[in-house]
């Protein structure tokens, strides 16, 4: 492999997980090591361009390496992952927080115990379910070695729990592979996840309780970071398909717990898979953290693909078709993450845009103007 700081470029984020994936915890751990110097070589347009799809953006972070924030159900609070005084110091991997929709009253949820990543809440707004390796050790774990590419671990201790309001914790997804990436569905009664227990990067679902797991993804490569429609009837997610020398490289890289996460595209499918998944991006570019329009129209995603592997990440919606591609965002050199708020009329997302502190990113809040405003 090619050893190269365009490379780490690659991805700022995948989903990550925010391994958070985007999701993706090796989001934070490139962002901690990104220099000043390659957010000062970006150019970019007015914000003017924005103002077609946002009204007001509001920062409710201002420190920190912050990813992931997603509404609860009712629309007060956030639960999202960061690493953040006072425990980045010592703890210099991703931990899951909530905090109210102004910003306030951040609370550590996960503890400081292992590496965490993509948290989400139930229902009733007070569990929330999580990724960790708290099994594995209290620690963080080691993180790859990127001068042989930008890589994500695929952590076998990584499991899937379920944080009880009272502060007890129960596993929910747990194999001798990598499990993660958990997300409610709409309606409240589905979780989707991303787990190599087969052998493969495939998704998964399951009732809240961890019963009546049904495999979603059967092609090999890293199917991830999926999210639900509103009406809970589709899935759109991340996935590379390598072939030929590639796949084999992947497999390679997947026996030793890594996986590359480049080239990735949108696809999306109905849930009960009558019909094949469509994919909706072709391009060079990197492509994830993909969620639906508060009517279900269209997704919207995070990409580089208007300049591949520069480590410039904006967002974009695209129809279910695979047309009307837009650029939303214009600002800053990282912007990721986005989900609607239930009601449909404000976007959460995460972006570089004003800080100072390398490896800062912030979580916004924009009232929505675009596209797929519920009638």
């Amino acid at each position: 492999m090619v050893k190269s700081t365009s490379l780490l470029l690659i991805v700022v984020a995948v989903a990550f997980f925010v391994v958070a994936q985007a999701h993706s915890e090796p989001l934070s751990m490139l962002l901690q090591n990104l220099t000043k110097e390659h957010h000062l070589n970006f150019k970019h347009d007015s914000a003017l361009g924005e103002s077609s799809f946002f009204g007001d953006i509001t920062a409710i972070t201002s420190s920190g390496t912050n990813a992931e924030a997603y509404w609860s159900f009712d629309q007060k609070k956030f639960s999202f992952q960061a690493i953040r005084s006072p425990y980045k110091e010592k703890h210099a991997c991703d931990l899951i927080y909530t905090m109210n929709i102004d910003g306030s009253d951040i609370t550590l949820v996960s503890g400081p115990v292992g590496r965490t990543t993509c948290s989400f809440y139930y229902p009733n707004n007070e569990d929330i379910i999580y990724g960790s390796t708290r099994a594995g050790s209290e620690y963080c774990p080691p993180n790859p070695d990127m001068s042989y590419g930008y890589l994500w671990p695929l952590n076998k201790d990584m499991d899937i729990y379920i944080n009880y309001k009272n502060g007890t914790l129960d596993t929910l997804v747990s194999s001798d592979a990598y499990d993660a990436e958990a997300v409610v569905s709409p309606d409240g009664k589905r979780v989707i996840f991303t787990s190599a227990k087969d052998g493969d990067l495939e998704l998964y679902t399951m009732n809240l309780d961890g019963s009546d797991e049904r495999r979603m993804t059967y092609t090999p490569g890293y199917d991830g970071g999926a999210w639900f429609s509103w009406d809970s009837q589709m899935i759109t997610w991340r996935a590379n398909r390598p072939r030929g020398t590639e796949y084999a490289d992947y497999q390679n890289l997947l026996n030793f717990g890594l996986v590359s996460p480049v080239n990735m595209q949108i696809y999306v499918q109905d849930v009960n898979l009558a019909a094949p998944a469509k994919q909706l991006t072709n391009n060079k570019g990197t492509n994830f953290a993909p969620a639906f329009l508060p009517d279900n129209s269209g997704i919207i995603f995070s990409s580089d693909l208007h300049a591949p592997n520069q480590g410039n990440f904006q967002l974009y919606v695209i129809d279910l078709e695979g047309n009307n591609l837009q650029q939303v965002t214009t600002v800053g050199n990282f912007n990721s993450f986005p989900m609607f708020s239930p009601d449909g009329t404000t976007l959460a997302f995460e972006s570089d845009r004003g800080t100072t502190a390398r490896g800062d990113i912030n979580v916004l809040l924009a009232k929505w103007v675009g596209p797929g405003l519920r009638k």
